[in-house]
């Protein structure tokens, strides 16, 4: 099979997120889905983000085998995979995982991603939910394929169509989206987000956020089914 398109979706919005300064040395990586093929396209581990190319890109099906490449793909990729087989059904297509510095602050405070204006609301319907601690038998054993099992227990009390994104513990952030763009831009929303938090948090600790009301209305006017912002 041809698989240019997502590998070339998935150079694009790999070094996108450098452009966004969400990349510090190789610490990130995008995957896009061929939902039709069930096979993704991934960033080769540890290569520099300046040269990549398509045909670096590895393809993988989602019982975890390498169908096309001769470079090893991302040590998360076991994680990426686990999120598709949770959420390809429900037309995401693409994974970004980052450790941008805001978002990293939360998560090794332990702490979700508070609410606390309409910026955070455009794009996610309430926090950014932060994982439980991992065992030590999750992290000596199948550690990514358990990392992404840590994300998808947060499906049970978060839509993940609503907020997506989640906070590793003590690690960082992992987004998910219906195209490699859509997946990086909110990686990029959600590091302002969390900037904005942790500035507000420490002018004022006590900070209730927004109100329900104004979630929903911020939310809805972009992703409800009456969404009226931008243009169609």
């Amino acid at each position: 099979m041809n698989y240019n398109q997502i590998r070339e979706e998935c150079v694009a919005a790999n070094k996108e997120l450098q452009s966004l300064g969400l990349i510090d040395i190789t610490f990130g990586n995008v995957s896009v889905l061929d939902p039709a093929a069930g096979v993704f396209a991934i960033k080769p581990s540890g290569v520099p983000y300046d040269e990549l190319a398509p045909e670096q890109m590895v393809i993988v099906d989602l019982e975890g085998k390498i169908v096309e490449g001769d470079l090893r793909p991302s040590s998360d990729e076991p994680t990426h995979r686990r999120l598709f087989i949770e959420l390809g059904d429900k037309g995401i297509t693409s994974v970004v995982h980052t450790h941008s510095r805001n978002a990293v602050a939360f998560a090794q405070a332990e702490r979700s991603i508070p609410c606390l204006g309409t910026t955070h609301c455009d794009y996610f319907r309430g926090p950014v939910p932060v994982t439980r601690s991992m065992t030590v038998a999750e992290v000596e054993g199948l550690y990514e394929w358990e990392t992404g099992n840590v994300i998808v227990e947060l499906f049970s009390k978060v839509n993940p169509l609503e907020v997506t994104a989640a906070l590793v513990r003590n690690h960082g952030p992992f987004v998910w989206g219906k195209s490699g763009a859509k997946a990086v831009e909110t990686a990029f929303a959600l590091e302002i987000v969390a900037d904005m938090a942790a500035k507000t948090l420490a002018l004022n600790p006590d900070a209730k956020g927004a109100p329900a009301h104004l979630l929903k209305k911020h939310y809805d006017r972009k992703h409800g089914p009456g969404a009226y912002y931008g243009q169609k």
